[in-house]
């Protein structure tokens, strides 16, 4: 990963270019709860995806498929913010598949 720029090494209205920029890799103190997901409740709203603080929310096209543990703080923010109670918290030390998902999800759904 290549060194940050200081301030006066930005050039003037300088703009941040997605693809140019690495993301850092937080999750290395998360709170002990880690969230998990129930696809088949989950109505792809997305609104975990506008409030997660870390941008550990995998979206594949338009469509919610997990989490990506790597940024994930375990703040909570999307269960919070999951209407329909696809998003809860487990323990860390709970077993899960691919980005989270609970109960084996993953054959026959058109998101995994």
């Amino acid at each position: 990963m290549p060194p940050l720029k200081g301030a006066g090494e930005l050039a003037t209205g300088g703009v941040v270019v997605r693809d140019e920029v690495s993301q850092p890799r937080t999750a290395g103190w998360r709170t002990g709860m880690k969230p998990a997901v129930d696809l088949s409740r989950c109505v792809n709203c997305l609104l975990c995806w506008v409030y997660c603080p870390d941008s550990a929310i995998v979206i594949e096209g338009t469509t919610f498929v997990g989490f990506d543990y790597a940024f994930c703080k375990g703040c909570e923010i999307c269960a919070e913010m999951c209407a329909p109670g696809a998003i809860t918290m487990v323990d860390e030390a709970t077993a899960v598949s691919e980005h989270g998902r609970l109960g084996g999800e993953g054959v026959g759904d058109p998101r995994s």
